[in-house]
């Protein structure tokens, strides 16, 4: 199995039009050839002294993909490219972690 955790920033102010266009996205993603989570988080409340917030312009991207061809025919996929070109000019830089 395949594990991504996409770290995504948005310029100020602009996280919640990212996750809506992402939120949009998303039931194409889930019908994808190995698509096993796909979904985005936010900073959660009442964690106390633990937790270190990502703040209210970053989101975090959890992925799970059966297999890394999975993975690479996801982002191949024309949704995908469509999304990239909604959001391009809304993120401040993205950090993707592919892990096994």
């Amino acid at each position: 199995m395949i594990h991504v955790l996409a770290m995504i920033t948005a310029k100020p102010g602009k996280r919640d039009a990212i996750l809506e266009a992402f939120r949009a996205n998303m039931p194409a993603v889930h019908a994808e050839k190995g698509c096993i989570e796909y979904g985005p988080a936010v900073d959660a409340e009442g964690a106390g002294a633990i937790q270190t917030k990502l703040g209210p312009d970053t989101f975090v991207v959890i992925e799970k993909w059966a297999t890394m061809d999975d993975l690479k025919a996801h982002g191949a996929a024309p949704h995908m490219a469509a999304y990239a070109a909604k959001v391009k000019d809304l993120l401040a830089g993205r950090v993707i972690h592919v892990l096994q």
